[in-house]
């Protein structure tokens, strides 16, 4: 996906009260932008780093600018806006970079389903075969040092999931499985939007229950993959497959 309006380029300030950015432009002074990740964005951002940000060009919002991509003094780029992530992937299927999920007749997003009241990203269907329902997971935490659970060093690269404690990402899993016990095709996709970050795991030393879920659900038939994505100041897109550590 291409940014449009072309994206304005800051320096970050700071990051607060989840939905605020402090961000300063040689055009624009100091201002603040909105950031649409809730998320704890551990790791993903620094004082000091180049922020990219959307103009909404529309007067009445509060905050004019949204900040869509932050890019680290290593030179890494990171997508910190989660709600891009349904558009990357359906663009990936629709241009056969996402090989796993070709051969689909139809694509629909946040379709209703489950019993715990859910909404699945992506629904492929197809009258020739299973429905397929895919859950994104965006991924941006690229861990180093010390791992509390091992004692170890955190391999190079290495991207986990979630960020945070999750339960709604455990409820996911649960939906997930049923999917599967009742016949269909269920994929859980970790969409990396971090270009250091080389493999994905679960963060079993962040959130124990969804480490032990996803473990559970892969020996029960839900697919779990991993792609990176391509990203810039001008766009976003699907690149290539990486390895899942579970």
């Amino acid at each position: 996906m291409k940014f449009s309006p072309p994206l304005i380029k800051t320096t970050l300030l700071k990051r607060y009260k989840r939905f605020l950015a402090d961000v300063v432009s040689n055009e624009h002074g100091e201002f603040t932008a909105h950031c649409p990740n809730t998320g704890s964005m551990k790791n993903c951002w620094q004082e000091g780093d180049t922020a990219w940000l959307l103009d909404s060009q529309n007067p009445k919002r509060k905050y004019l600018y949204t900040w869509v991509l932050n890019q680290n003094i290593q030179g890494d780029w990171i997508c910190i806006n989660t709600h891009l992530a349904n558009q990357v992937v359906s663009e990936g299927i629709e241009n056969g970079v996402l090989e796993e999920l070709q051969g689909y007749e139809s694509l629909r997003q946040e379709v209703k389903y489950g019993e715990e009241n859910s909404r699945i990203d992506l629904l492929l269907t197809d009258p020739n075969k299973p429905d397929c329902y895919v859950e994104i997971k965006t991924v941006t935490l690229l861990e180093s040092g010390d791992n509390p659970d091992s004692g170890e060093l955190f391999e190079p690269g290495a991207g986990y999931f979630p960020d945070a404690v999750s339960t709604r990402g455990q409820k996911h899993i649960r939906e997930l499985v049923s999917m599967v016990e009742q016949g269909h095709r269920a994929v859980l996709l970790f969409l990396v939007q971090h270009t250091g970050i080389r493999s994905v795991s679960p963060a079993a030393h962040i959130d124990h229950k969804y480490a032990e879920l996803l473990y559970d659900a892969a020996q029960k038939g839900v697919e779990i993959y991993a792609y990176n994505t391509h990203i810039s100041a001008a766009e976003i897109k699907l690149q290539q497959a990486l390895p899942v550590i579970l």
